[in-house]
């Protein structure tokens, strides 16, 4: 092994969560933060509630209301495109294309 290229090692790094839960492990930091871990993570508790430190689900359901007044608006473009095809299917025809259909 190269000399000097490693991280220093912590045998007995302190892991502290937001709960106030703590435990030791061996880490290249000598204290760890956490948000949540196995005391308090909905998985292990049984509890329904979301875990959502970075603002993700907001985010996300915002995403879903851009998406659905996207796909409205699609919606309504392309019935405005039909309806003007239709339109112009049942507009009544040029002197010019009544001659041209007699042939």
């Amino acid at each position: 092994m190269k000399s000097d290229i490693h991280p220093k090692w912590y045998p007995t790094a302190v892991v502290s969560c937001q709960c106030g839960n703590t435990f030791t492990v061996g880490a290249s930091k000598p204290e760890i933060k956490t948000d949540i871990c196995a005391k308090c993570h909905p998985f292990f508790t049984g509890e329904m509630k979301f875990v959502d430190a970075l603002g993700r689900v907001e985010r996300f359901q915002n995403k879903q209301k851009v998406g659905a007044a996207m796909a409205n608006a699609v919606a309504d473009k392309k019935k405005k495109k039909k309806d003007h095809e239709e339109a112009a299917r049942n507009a009544p025809k040029s002197l010019k294309e009544m001659l041209m259909g007699l042939k």
